[in-house]
């Protein structure tokens, strides 16, 4: 049973929240989203704050239960104030511009690589890192995932992109045979 889902989930100012044939449609500051109510769940907007209710008593109810709870404050939290995440550039000419809307990467290619991002999503490059943020927390996860897939960090030189704060396990390599007699 959810103890999170059991208290009601105040709507912040600047937050509109409307249920309409089972979506809640959130709108704020950030942008607009949008959740589907889950399957078991009952949800009631009253009084600037939101009550989910569970519809039955399994397992998959009360699951469904917490998850709905969950959601609604992501949703609420991105709306608010949005999310974000900041990726790193590392190695020796690895660079970021921005062309429009899209991301330009040169990061040891033999030509540059170019991602544009959905159009919910706010992509700025600053020096050697990219600062990606949106109202949808799933998304920018996404994104931010997709653009570290070009080139992830190696274990060797360290070399790649990475979030911030990401620490990269080093691996020792080759090392160098001149300490024995060589068997001939």
């Amino acid at each position: 049973m959810s103890k999170l889902a059991k208290k009601p989930i105040v709507i912040p100012e600047g937050v509109q929240v409307n249920l309409a044939d089972g979506v809640l449609n959130f709108s704020g500051k950030e942008g607009k989203l949008e959740l589907k109510v889950l399957p078991y769940t009952a949800v009631e907007i009253k009084d600037n704050q939101i009550i989910v209710a569970s519809g039955a008593e399994h397992k998959q109810a009360r699951a469904n239960w917490g998850t709905m709870a969950a959601l609604i404050k992501t949703k609420i939290e991105g709306v608010a104030g949005g999310f974000g995440k900041v990726l790193e550039l590392e190695g020796i000419g690895f660079r970021a511009t921005m062309d429009g809307k899209n991301l330009v990467l040169n990061v040891g290619f033999s030509h540059p690589v170019k991602y544009a991002p959905p159009a919910d999503i706010k992509v700025v490059v600053e020096k050697n890192t990219i600062k990606i943020s949106g109202a949808d927390k799933a998304l920018v996860g996404e994104v931010a995932a997709q653009i570290r897939r070009i080139w992830p960090p190696e274990p060797y030189q360290g070399k790649g992109i990475r979030y911030k704060g990401e620490v990269v396990r080093r691996k020792a390599g080759k090392k160098v045979a001149g300490t024995g007699a060589s068997a001939a």
